[in-house]
């Protein structure tokens, strides 16, 4: 059996601004970077192979909490939002000719116009999980997360999900061949004793 801790990138200014930032590879605000140069990877975390998102908010978070660089894979890239990268999502769900809905209301097979689908994504995911020979961490992106997170509970995107991705916490997957666990509680980084 093997661990992968899920660590959502810190904030930008399109997380700031509500817009859907997919793929668009927008870096992390100064706020971001101020705290996380504060926060770093618990300790039974420090020595956990280090993986990261190749957009650069992803592995920027990476080496701001780990002290060190990740590797990057293609397959923690954030879902393909297509024509709505960059649009403000609470506009787009107030459009009446527009299908962007909640999370909730999605399915495996929702996709926005020109990009991937939930399904889509976990094809790419669960082939890379299972191929970590040893406890990881993967600084990723709120989709990814929800992707390996519905898969480790059998969760559908339909009704309410049974976590909530919150940032400078650990979501811990335990990985035994087929079968996949998500752990009740989120692990927080650690801050600096003053």
């Amino acid at each position: 059996m093997i661990r992968l801790a899920l660590l959502r990138h810190g904030h930008t200014t399109w997380n700031r601004e509500g817009r859907v930032q997919g793929r668009s590879d927008i870096a992390l605000d100064a706020d971001a970077v101020a705290e996380l140069r504060n926060q770093s990877l618990p300790s039974p975390w420090k020595d956990a192979m280090l993986w990261a998102s190749p957009l650069e908010r992803a592995a920027h978070t990476a080496a701001l909490v780990a002290g060190r660089e990740p590797k990057t894979d293609p397959a923690l890239i954030e879902m393909n939002w297509g024509d709505w990268e960059g649009r403000i999502a609470k506009e787009l769900r107030a459009d009446p000719t527009c299908d962007h809905r909640d999370i909730e209301d999605w399915g495996w097979d929702y996709t926005p116009p020109n990009g991937e689908s939930p399904a889509a994504l976990r094809d790419r995911l669960v082939p890379w999980a299972n191929r970590l020979a040893r406890d990881s961490i993967a600084v990723c992106h709120i989709g990814v997360m929800r992707v390996l997170m519905a898969h480790a509970t059998g969760w559908n995107f339909a009704g309410p999900a049974p976590f909530a991705v919150k940032r400078n916490r650990l979501f811990i997957i335990e990985i035994d061949g087929t079968a996949w666990r998500l752990l009740p509680e989120p692990v927080r980084l650690e801050r600096p004793i003053s």
